[in-house]
């Protein structure tokens, strides 16, 4: 169980964005709002992210996952410094997303 967070980013405004985040219901609706919200390519970083998380968290090698995206090693070091001293957001999401593949 996670415990309370303190973020560095919390406002009234982000807190309003992530609330009507929270009441989207499908992916349909997901792609809709994101692609008004973000570029095509902010979509597409935040995703490859999530990706390499999960390529670190099956224990893959830097030169694998780099050799598998095309993304550096420095990109592939900060997501791995996220997910080992972050705040525990791609492990929530990726143990999340394995709960609901098994």
């Amino acid at each position: 169980m996670l415990g309370k967070y303190n973020s560095q980013i919390k406002d009234e405004q982000i807190d309003r964005l992530f609330e009507g985040i929270l009441k989207l219901r499908t992916i349909e609706e997901c792609y809709r709002f994101f692609e008004d919200i973000c570029t095509v390519k902010e979509i597409k970083s935040m995703a490859q992210r999530l990706e390499i998380a999960g390529l670190l968290a099956d224990n893959k090698t830097y030169s694998e996952i780099e050799k598998e995206t095309g993304v550096s090693t420095a990109t592939i070091s900060r997501i791995n410094r996220a997910l080992n001293y972050g705040a525990d957001g791609y492990r929530i999401i990726l143990e999340r997303l394995n709960r609901t593949q098994k």
